[in-house]
């Protein structure tokens, strides 16, 4: 890795509080870069890239079959890296700047309806052979499905925040960015009971892993949650974290939620971000009209 490389991802930690996946992910698109680099142009080296090769690049990307999404990351990724630079004056012009990037089309967010997340909660979450699993289980799902947390911010609760009785909790999302956002009183109690079963384990967390130390892994939670899909019927193929978050989402817009309010509990840096939900509501107001009006092969296209 080269030096400018390093130093790029120190300062997304340094500057930006990036997530470690997200560092990994971007070590990953430079060190991709630099061995293309090599392979054209023997002792090519990254800060002397010109746009001719971001352009190259990127073209080389398509034929392999990448995806457009793919490609427009790991052009993003360049893109962030040569701004770094020319700020640090290591190069004098950025080689991306005129390079267009891939258009993909956003795929919609899939989605539970309320019968089936009430049936996760109410089925999915009883009848398991150890208790605790079965408080873990309504623990989770009532807050992720209640608050819209993140995966993430889900396992990296502590368990403390319970403890007071306040309306609002305070999460730490993506970014190191805060954000306080209203419990219900069933998520509120689903969590104390854990709690209060869990009290004999040393751990600031919520959802403890095997290392009370740490927090229950995200492996850990996807096996938790296949179990809870198979109790309730649901294929579990159609249930994930995000399916949760975006059900969330778009529950609280069918029920007159404000945009902007669902952007601070989702913990949106950019309101573009939350105005997917529309589209997703868009689409559901036009397969509802295609599939109800008695001339719907006429007037729906």
């Amino acid at each position: 890795m080269p030096p400018a490389a390093e130093a790029f991802l120190e300062m997304l930690l340094a500057e930006r509080n990036a997530a470690s996946r997200t560092r990994q992910a971007y070590a990953a698109d430079l060190e991709d870069f630099v061995a293309f680099l090599r392979h054209a142009s023997p002792g090519g080296a990254l800060l002397n890239a010109d746009r001719a090769a971001i352009a190259a690049y990127a073209a080389v990307q398509g034929k392999a079959g990448l995806s457009s999404r793919t490609t427009a990351r790991r052009l993003s990724c360049l893109r962030q890296f040569f701004r770094f630079a020319l700020r640090e004056g290591w190069c004098v012009v950025d080689p991306t700047e005129t390079v267009a990037m891939p258009r993909h089309k956003s795929a919609l967010p899939r989605l539970l309806s309320q019968n089936q997340v009430t049936a996760l909660i109410d089925l999915g979450c009883n009848g398991h052979d150890d208790p605790r699993r079965d408080l873990v289980s309504r623990a989770a799902l009532e807050l992720l499905y209640t608050t819209g947390l993140r995966i993430s911010e889900l396992l990296g609760l502590p368990g403390r925040v319970f403890m007071r009785d306040a309306p609002m909790v305070l999460i730490r999302g993506k970014g190191g960015r805060e954000r306080l956002i209203p419990v219900s009183h069933a998520a509120r109690e689903a969590a104390l009971a854990l709690l209060h079963h869990d009290r004999d384990i040393d751990s600031p967390y919520l959802f403890p892993g095997r290392n009370p130390s740490k927090p229950l892994t995200r492996q850990g939670f996807d096996k938790i949650l296949l179990q809870v899909a198979l109790r309730a019927g649901i294929d579990p193929d159609l249930v994930s974290p995000h399916v949760l978050r975006h059900s969330f989402a778009t529950h609280l817009l069918e029920r007159g939620a404000d945009l902007r309010a669902l952007q601070m509990l989702l913990g949106h840096a950019d309101i573009g971000t939350t105005q997917i939900y529309t589209h997703v509501m868009q689409e559901r107001l036009r397969q509802v009209l295609t599939q109800h009006h008695p001339l719907s092969d006429e007037t729906v296209s």
